[in-house]
């Protein structure tokens, strides 16, 4: 299987980022003021990045053209962005 560079690999590595970072310095870093829950917005983050990775190999299936996967995988990451501000 060849690898193809698609935003949400990115987005996906970015939340293993985030889980490892909140692990070392703790959930302070979030906004959060009880430092315990750290451990588990780490989790939270790599449950997010499996969720995230694992759409994308959906997405791979039903769109094989690459430029097509970055216009739907952007669109996606677009239209989630939307609503989370909305809902915010």
């Amino acid at each position: 299987m060849k690898f193809k560079i698609t935003p949400l690999n990115v987005v996906s590595a970015l939340f293993m980022v985030l889980a490892v970072y909140v692990w070392i310095n703790g959930a302070a870093t979030v906004g959060m003021k009880v430092r315990q829950l750290g451990t588990a917005i780490g989790w939270i983050f790599l449950f997010f990045a499996f969720a995230v990775s694992f759409l994308d190999v959906m997405l791979r299936n039903f769109f094989p053209e690459t430029k097509k996967i970055w216009i739907v995988e952007l669109s996606f990451i677009t239209l989630t962005a939307i609503i989370f501000l909305l809902v915010r």
